[in-house]
């Protein structure tokens, strides 16, 4: 019982049979009942035929006549005068009279009637018919049809409702069997496969089965196959780029460590390697710092705070915060901004957002360069674009540049101090503040983000 084919099965066969009985039994009686009534109406009608000719035509000969059309069939009259004796019948043998003498006896009907029905018990079904002619002549003409066709015709009736019941149910096995093969086992292979989902298996094959909901059921199997599969590959390669960009700041801490502790070189060297080492403890800490940011964004673990403010206060507020590097580094950075445009939106997130940007851009870009922040105002939305003349980005690494710790060019980004990881928090971040980010650059020329809000 616990599988679906199963409960199917039982639960379509049950309702079924019980529907099925109750019409076969409802449709058995109506035409058992049908026949019968029609039986005993004919009946009726045949012995107020008699009568009537009987009343009209009163005679030796007529008495006679009546019997004579009544002889060799399956229906037998008989007519008794006022005292009950029977004057005339179409059974000369006298077994039907002596059968039902009794009933003749006592018949004091007013009207014509059925005064025996019960067709399944009795070898006749009998009907009364009084007449009168005068004080004298008068009694009743009886009328008695054999039952026994009616029987055959009740038994042959059985016979094929027997028949209809077992065509049924062998209706109701192909129906299950084709139930079974276009419901139960596209489901069960579906069972199978959420199962070798369940066990990392991601390799599950499902056959096409259309466009209703079994197929889009089937097509969801897939989809969640495929993205559990590139998740895990995501999942795998982001562990084992961690793994990388920690070792070797690690690799580089421990090495410059030991060197530095050496005794006998002299104060400038150490003073040297421990410069390198703090350089590498810097960039491990702000890589773990934007693997944490990361962290965070997946889960949804940051409350966005909207608010309006002015633009320009804002940007200039960020260049402050990275004028030293650009200094370092003599590199220009350039403010373009209204005094009055304002924004609706997080100052935290959107604060976050250019400094990774203005940082990308310093750490690709050459000395001398000029790295520009701006923000305008376009078809009723806030655009804020960095631009730099810098070392560009190739055509075809622009649709990865967004994906978690990938590197255009890793060698020069490893010289530049590049993570990958700073572009992915820009795109989840603007993502999350309902904005889009684009990207135009030409190797050689330089890059240009554009955030719209």
């Amino acid at each position: 019982m616990n599988k679906l084919s199963t409960k199917l099965a039982i639960s379509f066969f049950l309702v079924v049979l019980i529907m099925e009985s109750l019409l076969m039994y409802y449709l058995h009686r109506s035409m058992i009942n049908t026949r019968v009534e029609e039986e005993f109406s004919l009946l009726l009608a045949n012995g107020a035929n008699h009568r009537d000719v009987l009343v009209e035509h009163y005679s030796e000969t007529t008495l006679k006549h009546i019997s004579l059309m009544e002889k060799n069939g399956n229906r037998e009259v008989m007519i008794t005068n006022k005292t009950g004796d029977i004057i005339s019948s179409s059974d000369y043998s006298y077994t039907i009279q002596a059968a039902y003498q009794l009933i003749i006896k006592d018949i004091h009907n007013e009207k014509d009637e059925i005064i025996v029905s019960s067709w399944r018990e009795s070898p006749y079904i009998m009907s009364v018919h009084p007449y009168k002619v005068d004080e004298e002549r008068q009694g009743y003409v009886l009328m008695l049809q054999n039952t026994g066709s009616l029987n055959q015709m009740v038994d042959k009736m059985n016979m094929h409702f027997v028949l209809s019941g077992v065509t049924g149910f062998v209706v109701l096995f192909i129906v299950y069997v084709m139930l079974s093969k276009i419901i139960t086992r596209p489901l069960m292979r579906m069972k199978e496969a959420t199962e070798k989902l369940s066990k990392g298996d991601f390799k599950v094959s499902l056959p096409d089965l259309g466009k209703d909901e079994l197929g889009e059921l089937a097509s969801s199997i897939h989809k969640l196959a495929n993205d559990l599969e590139r998740l895990q590959n995501d999942r795998n390669e982001f562990l084992a780029a961690i793994a990388h960009e920690l070792s070797t700041p690690l690799t580089y801490l421990i090495g410059y460590s030991k060197i530095a502790m050496r005794e006998g070189i002299r104060e400038e060297e150490r003073q040297h390697y421990i410069e390198i080492i703090g350089e590498e403890a810097n960039r491990m800490k702000d890589l773990v710092k934007n693997l944490l940011d990361l962290a965070r964004m997946n889960e949804t673990a940051f409350d966005v705070s909207k608010e309006t403010f002015l633009v320009r206060p804002f940007l200039e507020n960020v260049c402050k915060l990275v004028a030293s590097s650009y200094s370092l580094k003599e590199i220009q950075l350039e403010l373009v901004c209204d005094a009055q445009l304002q924004i609706y939106s997080d100052r935290t997130r959107l604060e976050q957002i250019v400094l990774n940007l203005l940082d990308n851009a310093l750490k690709y870009s050459n000395e001398n360069a000029v790295v520009t922040l701006k923000a305008e105002s376009k078809n009723g939305k806030i655009v804020v674009s960095v631009k730099d003349t810098g070392i560009g980005i190739p055509t075809e690494e622009i649709d990865y540049i967004f994906e978690k710790l990938y590197r255009v060019e890793k060698s020069r980004s490893r010289i530049n101090g590049g993570s990958g990881i700073g572009l992915a928090i820009v795109k989840e971040l603007v993502s999350t503040l309902g904005g889009t980010v684009e990207v135009t650059s030409k190797v050689g020329e330089g890059s240009t983000f554009t955030i719209t809000m």
